[in-house]
């Protein structure tokens, strides 16, 4: 036996190379939206139960949630008569905070004399209510930028079974639904971003002494991979079989990941949490039969819905003192005064 023969027999076997690239992208940040704590007091004022800031970015998460917000808010606005003290843009401000963080704010501004001359509408999402009957501070950032003067501010809020100080939105239950929807859009833009493919496995068993070329193609599969790809596997295998370098898919995205499923049934929550016919949204009926008629269903939306959303309101009245909340009649084809 030769030396060259010896030194043959005295190497180690080659090892099986595998790594994995292409990091998962986090659909959400920060603690979940649903971590439903007390309302904190930290001394001069009481945190809200939920993250306001997250519930405003829920509502852009899927077109459905954000059409039924502003389909309620536009008939709101509709119907309301203006009055010399609150315009019909300062309403809108209202409607909308309302019916997206289930409360909104109403200042009221003195003249010199003392009567009241106009009423504002602070946004919701940055409102706190104080510690004190009565107080309550504008914050931003983590700090207070302004503190209104004592019962100059009105809180409309809907009730919620775990607390009395803020408001919760019934659009609530629906907010899993909504973040499902959001997250079957994103996966399906990853997917076609990615080459329309939902990853794989590079599967090498060709043999490299120097390991320079499989570094080389490491490398160059890291650098290809874009933002927000799917994970893929390398496998190295040296002193393999035939078929040397294959490409095996995980998966047929278009076969298992069912998104028309996700879609249509994460639709339907969040139409029964905001109480919205599907015909009013402008959905596109599946069957042939269709949703049946628009005007009958704009009218039982009207009497079951969009008037006890306009009695809600008019609790701004009884604080006034005077009839600032007015409403007309939800009538099809009305022309508005």
């Amino acid at each position: 036996m030769t030396d060259t023969d010896l030194g043959a027999a005295a190497a180690p076997p080659a090892s099986i190379e595998a790594f994995t690239f292409g990091e998962a992208t986090p659909v959400l940040e920060s603690r979940g939206i649903l971590d439903y704590l007390e309302c904190w007091k930290n001394g001069r004022y009481f945190e809200p139960p939920v993250d306001l800031y997250g519930l405003s970015r829920t509502t852009r998460s899927n077109p459905y949630l954000s059409s039924g917000l502003t389909f309620k808010r536009n008939m709101l606005v509709r119907t309301f008569r203006p009055h010399r003290l609150l315009s019909r843009d300062a309403f809108s401000q209202l409607a909308l905070d309302y019916t997206t963080f289930g409360m909104a704010y109403v200042e009221r501004r003195r003249a010199m004399s003392g009567a009241a001359h106009s009423l504002a509408v602070p946004l919701a999402q940055y409102m706190r209510r104080g510690v004190k009957d009565g107080e309550f501070f504008q914050v931003r950032a983590g700090r207070v930028e302004h503190e209104f003067p004592g019962g100059e501010v009105f809180q409309l809020r809907e009730a919620d079974a775990d607390q009395e100080i803020y408001g919760v939105p019934e659009w609530m239950p629906a907010v899993q639904s909504a973040l499902l929807n959001e997250s079957a859009t994103l996966f399906r833009r990853k997917y076609y971003n990615n080459g329309s493919h939902a990853g794989y496995i590079l599967y090498m068993t060709d043999p490299q002494p120097e390991g320079m070329d499989v570094d080389a193609l490491r490398e160059a599969l890291r650098q290809s991979r874009g933002p927000g790809n799917f994970r893929n596997l390398f496998v190295h295998s040296p002193n393999g079989k035939k078929d040397g370098l294959q490409v095996i898919p995980v998966s047929e995205v278009a076969a298992r990941d069912e998104f028309a499923g996700i879609k249509s049934v994460t639709r339907d929550d969040m139409l029964a949490a905001l109480r919205v016919p599907p015909q009013l949204l402008g959905i596109v009926p599946q069957n042939s039969g269709g949703f049946g008629s628009i005007r009958d269903a704009a009218d039982v939306w009207a009497a079951m819905e969009l008037a006890p959303l306009q009695t809600r309101m008019t609790a701004i009245n009884e604080w006034l003192g005077q009839e600032v909340i007015r409403f007309n009649p939800f009538e099809l084809g009305a022309t508005e005064r």
